[in-house]
């Protein structure tokens, strides 16, 4: 798929935001992720925003920073786990640029995730299973699925570059 943009979206802990990194500077492409733009523009955590405003206000400032995102050529977009969930993001995603989706594992996204309150929506361990569970369904409509529970970095990396310049 040719494509002048990559959005890579997955349940939290998946690497998102390690594999944008590693993927731009292959590409020698800007790398951009959602999260790290709202805490800027916010100046403060995202486990404050949930608290101090709650999900819909994050959910919002999400799509503001989408929106922002959607000019922008050549560029890796980390995206935060549940963006891709939100029907609009995603049909914007999938019409702007190739959408990746890193599979992990349940048993490996509990390993990656610590218990200390800096992922909001990971302090009940059942709720995040069903979360999880039922991001799965929406994260299936990305263009190219990646198994991200085994394996490097790199090959990761070099599994979407060769997909990308097919």
């Amino acid at each position: 798929m040719k494509a002048d943009k990559v959005y890579l979206v997955g349940f939290m802990g998946a690497g998102k935001t390690t594999a944008s990194r590693a993927l731009g500077k292959r590409l020698d492409w800007k790398v951009e992720d959602i999260d790290a733009r709202i805490e800027s523009a916010e100046r403060r955590d995202i486990p404050t925003i949930f608290r101090q405003d709650g999900e819909p206000y994050f959910r919002s400032r999400e799509r503001q920073v989408l929106v922002g995102l959607l000019p922008e050529r050549g560029v890796v977009v980390g995206s935060g786990g549940g963006t891709f969930s939100d029907p609009a993001n995603r049909e914007l995603m999938l019409n702007d640029g190739a959408v990746v989706w890193l599979d992990a594992p349940f048993a490996t996204i509990l390993a990656r995730i610590p218990l200390d309150g800096r992922r909001p929506l990971a302090a009940d361990r059942l709720e995040m299973e069903q979360l999880y569970n039922q991001r799965r369904a929406a994260y299936r409509q990305a263009h190219l699925r990646v198994d991200a529970g085994r394996g490097s970095v790199e090959e990761l990396v070099d599994h979407i570059v060769d997909w990308l310049n097919t």
